[in-house]
């Protein structure tokens, strides 16, 4: 019994407060059979604090955009009425899919200090494997030119850390297609961003 009861503490705590739309379907999900009377509206988002993929079903008056943060939290919600369920990659409808790039590059610039701070305290994960190198585009030549630059002085900003690595234009970019790679994959041996 102790056990279940630690994972559903472990469970709350990863719960999203916020999250963005990807996809709003006025007429429900365009699968669903059922007249269009009986439907109910609903949206595909993604969580900004584990990147949680989600449908949630909206009230009445609520007309979201793509991009839009929405509180999924506990208590009085604006627009959501449920959380129906949790999605993986491939149950995103073709449109959430390719706006999840962009929207989550819009999250990772809005919380740029909490992945400037992954460049400046990421660490070994086995002798030959460092967390950096779980980045895609990112090999040893690269990674060692980091850890080297921020023993000089830790990163300040994404702009900072284009400016000291030489070849890294665009670190958000990076970390966005990490997140990317860890939703499609959802057996992947390591996480750096996903629950």
């Amino acid at each position: 019994m102790e056990g279940k009861a630690r994972v559903r503490e472990r469970d709350r705590e990863r719960m999203e407060d916020y999250a963005y739309v990807l996809d709003f379907m006025p007429y429900g999900h365009p699968d669903d059979k059922r007249p269009l009377h009986r439907r109910e509206p609903l949206a595909q988002v993604v969580g900004d604090k584990y990147f949680t993929l989600l449908e949630v079903s909206l009230k009445k008056d609520a007309n979201p955009l793509v991009m839009d943060r929405l509180y999924i939290g506990k208590g009085e919600r604006d627009a959501v009425h449920k959380i129906k369920r949790r999605l993986r990659y491939d149950d995103l409808t073709p449109a959430a899919r390719s706006e999840l790039p962009f929207v989550l590059e819009h999250i990772v610039k809005q919380q740029e200090e909490r992945f400037v701070e992954f460049f400046n305290k990421s660490e070994s994960i086995t002798t030959r494997l460092h967390q950096l190198e779980l980045l895609p585009g990112i090999g040893k030549k690269t990674m060692w030119a980091i850890l080297d630059e921020r023993k000089k002085e830790p990163f300040k900003n994404f702009e900072d850390i284009s400016k000291r690595v030489k070849g890294l234009q665009h670190p958000e970019k990076l970390i966005v297609n990490r997140i990317i790679e860890e939703l499609r994959q959802p057996n992947i041996k390591y996480r750096l961003f996903t629950a």
